[in-house]
């Protein structure tokens, strides 16, 4: 059964608005924590009367003991989210991503009542696989690649120790490259998608890292935004999931789509290749049909085509 009053940690950013949206839709409470550091208000609709925001940081832990204390479920979405950030400020990237994310289950644990947990995990969890696609459903074995990826893998072992140790219960949902409406294009950290698209209307070069056959899994933030919903509502489901389509597509194709679908032919600019970037990845998925019923709806190339018509 779907909670009835959901606190949404990072509700103001990227997956977060679109993600509480989703739930007030369907008729939900939400209250959104968000210190703003990259969520913005407008991608909330503030005037709705089942909408709590509180801006506020997921660091200060009294705070968020106290706001636990009024929810049924929590979807911890906050979190340093870029790669190279997390290299380049491993302090700030650690107290955001793990810190944050522990001072959440203490919370809990300190509460004592029956609280569902969702967190966003990510497919940097899979290091550099040595086969493809990859499983959600083995025990990971792979060195992290990046503090971003070790910081997931922290997280995910220690939802799994408050499991054992307290019956807490959660699930992970590792996001794959997710992309769509209100991602960040202008940030140096933003991801692949935005950027090109920013890029090829701005009539600049779209960089390439490396020779551009890396593939990823992108998944559309709408599709995204459901698994999140399907997650709070099934309780019974617990560990860790992909949320992906399935179907790799390389930075390459992405080119290929923007020309396809634009008036122009994109400028490309090769780069040598960043520290810490995976050069192939896409999910198993069918964990995710069989427990959360989920499947992707929206194609890559449907998806491209829509962000592109968007002024």
């Amino acid at each position: 059964m779907m909670p009835q009053r959901i606190l949404v940690i990072g509700g103001a950013g990227f997956i977060g608005s679109h993600t509480v949206e989703l739930l007030l839709s369907g008729g939900k409470q939400v209250v959104v924590l968000d210190n703003l550091s990259s969520g913005r208000l407008d991608y909330l609709p503030m005037t709705h009367p089942d909408l709590e925001f509180i801006e506020g940081d997921v660091l200060e832990y009294p705070f968020v003991l106290d706001l636990l204390k009024d929810v049924d479920a929590v979807l911890h979405l906050a979190a340093i989210s870029s790669v190279q950030q997390s290299i380049e400020k491993p302090i700030y990237s650690f107290q955001v991503n793990t810190q944050g994310f522990l001072h959440v289950l203490c919370a809990i644990q300190e509460i004592k009542r029956a609280i569902r947990l969702v967190y966003a995990s990510s497919a940097a969890v899979y290091g550099a696989v040595h086969s493809l696609p990859c499983r959600d459903d083995v025990p990971l074995n792979n060195p992290p690649l990046s503090p971003y990826a070790l910081q997931k893998v922290q997280n995910e072992m220690y939802a799994e120790l408050y499991a054992n140790l307290y019956s807490l219960p959660s699930l992970a949902l590792r996001y794959f490259n997710v992309y769509g409406p209100r991602q960040d294009a202008h940030s140096p950290y933003s991801g692949v998608m935005s950027r090109f698209l920013a890029a090829y209307q701005a009539d600049q070069p779209l960089t390439i890292f490396g020779d551009g056959l890396q593939s990823r899994d992108f998944i559309h933030v709408h599709d995204v935004a459901r698994a999140n919903c399907l997650a709070l509502e099934k309780s019974h489901v617990i560990g860790a999931l992909n949320v992906a389509t399935g179907e790799p597509k390389s930075l390459l194709d992405l080119i290929e789509y923007i020309n396809d679908f634009g008036q122009k032919k994109a400028e490309v600019s090769f780069q040598p290749g960043r520290l810490g970037d995976i050069r192939a990845s896409y999910a198993s998925t069918q964990k995710a049909k069989e427990q959360l019923e989920f499947k992707y709806q929206i194609p890559l190339q449907e998806g491209m085509k829509l962000m592109m018509q968007t002024p």
